[in-house]
């Protein structure tokens, strides 16, 4: 969500009058890439860019292909294949070996329905999960309303008016739901006999994740500073005039302790108690479990979480076995770490992985492939 927040800022910022503008998205891979599907790259036709579809190595040609598109008014979509020892092709002795589509848009800006307006869309409505539908390929369908490129923000099936063919349209629900049940984008193959073929990159873009940190020490600060460096959305509850400055100029809002259940949760926020003192800790984790979060950190040894745990069980508010796999106690990764910045990189590292459901260990003992592959 970061990248997609920089590129509305630049997006926002450009002189329409002057400038003009495309935008390329990943919207297929097989095997290896770099980037994965939903990876982004705004273009200016001065050849200013924010963002990426690779590790740099496909930028440079990519420039040129969004300026083509702007110079056409017509998106178009490229494939880079880097699986292939062709000395002409863009790429090629990466080693990345993976094929990767790129759907390159121009913009136009009096289009309210233009990819970057919808991303926007997205990013000022209320914290939910958005899914978008990406027209990526169009055979023997002849609608006068639809082409290579339309973005459509999915919500049911009264959605996808534009789709006229009512078999096809169904096909369409009926793939999205699914991609949806599994939670993953997607891009996807649909067909009739009659319509024709019509090929969709199904987007799956859940909210950014939020982190409500429960204390107010000096160990905050580095927390919450690489947490906005991955473009979290981070909520300190604690009283404002015992936060740091500096804390205060970077987290999204701080709480008072009495408000804490005017924050929004939902199954994107992660907990983390770090006040520092027992009995404060103590106090917050039965309000941390009421909430919604899937994930509810706690700084600190594990004798010290077990005795919290022990205590409550005493006073008449046991931990459910539902609840206790909620609690991740001590929170973080096991990496060594000493110093603060280390433990907040730990910390945000476990948050990361147990969001994508990965067990956090070493790639290399990962016994499958570092990213799953994506079948069209």
């Amino acid at each position: 969500m970061k990248e997609i927040s920089a590129i509305i800022d630049v997006y926002n910022s450009i002189d329409k009058e002057k400038t003009l503008a495309a935008l390329a998205t990943v919207v297929r891979v097989e095997g290896s890439s770099y980037r994965r599907t939903g990876a982004r790259m705004l273009v200016m036709d001065d050849g200013f860019w924010v963002g990426g579809i690779s590790g740099g190595c496909l930028e440079g040609d990519a420039l040129k292909r969004a300026r083509f598109a702007i110079a056409r008014s017509e998106s178009t979509l490229i494939t880079y294949d880097t699986t292939e020892d062709d000395e002409h092709q863009i790429g090629v002795g990466l080693g990345c070996n993976g094929i990767i589509d790129v759907l390159f848009t121009p913009l136009d800006y009096s289009d309210k329905n233009n990819p970057v307006e919808i991303l926007k869309s997205c990013m000022e409505s209320r914290r939910k999960t958005h899914v978008l539908v990406t027209v990526t390929g169009l055979k023997n369908i002849h609608f006068q309303n639809l082409k290579l490129g339309d973005v459509i923000e999915y919500d049911g099936l009264e959605s996808l008016p534009i789709i006229r063919d009512e078999k096809l349209k169904l096909n369409v629900h009926q793939a999205i739901e699914k991609q949806i049940n599994i939670g993953k984008s997607a891009p996807v193959n649909l067909a009739t006999d009659q319509v024709g073929k019509m090929e969709i990159f199904i987007e799956i873009l859940p909210p950014d994740i939020h982190l409500v940190l429960m204390g107010n020490q000096y160990d905050v600060y580095p927390l919450t500073r690489l947490a906005k460096e991955m473009g979290w959305r981070v909520t300190i509850v604690a009283n404002p005039l015992k936060v740091n400055i500096k804390i205060s100029s970077i987290a999204d809002e701080i709480v008072l302790p009495e408000n804490f259940t005017d924050i929004y949760f939902d199954n994107h926020t992660a907990i983390v108690l770090m006040s520092h003192d027992y009995k404060t800790d103590k106090y917050n984790l039965p309000k941390a479990l009421k909430t919604d979060s899937p994930f509810i950190g706690m700084l600190g040894p594990k004798v010290r979480s077990e005795k919290i745990f022990a205590e409550l069980a005493t006073e008449g508010l046991p931990i459910s076995e539902t609840n206790f796999e909620r609690i991740h106690a001590p929170v973080g990764l096991d990496i060594g770490a000493v110093s603060p910045e280390e433990i907040a990189l730990s910390l945000i590292a476990e948050v990361r992985a147990s969001f994508s459901n990965r067990e956090g260990n070493f790639l290399r003992l990962r016994k499958s492939t570092i990213h799953e592959r994506e079948i069209k």
